[in-house]
């Protein structure tokens, strides 16, 4: 990410201001942060995910040793 700094930052703020309004920013404010969050959500699930499948895999796996057969009866 680009290192905008404090300057940039509120130049950045003063023309979402001018653009959309005191009364239109709160607004827009929160929609943001709502949407960052999930993001955040989405992207921890998505790295979570391999490691809940291993484990899922090594449950599974801790089966007996000793296969099923099926024998017919004649």
């Amino acid at each position: 990410m680009a290192n905008i700094g404090v300057p940039g930052l509120i130049l950045v703020l003063i023309i979402a201001l001018v653009i959309f309004g005191p009364k239109k920013l709160p607004e827009i404010g929160k929609a943001f942060g709502q949407t960052l969050y999930q993001f955040k959500k989405s992207t921890n699930e998505l790295v979570s995910d391999p490691e809940d499948e291993y484990v899922k895999f090594e449950h599974t796996d801790n089966r007996s040793e000793k296969p099923e057969t099926t024998e017919e009866k004649v």
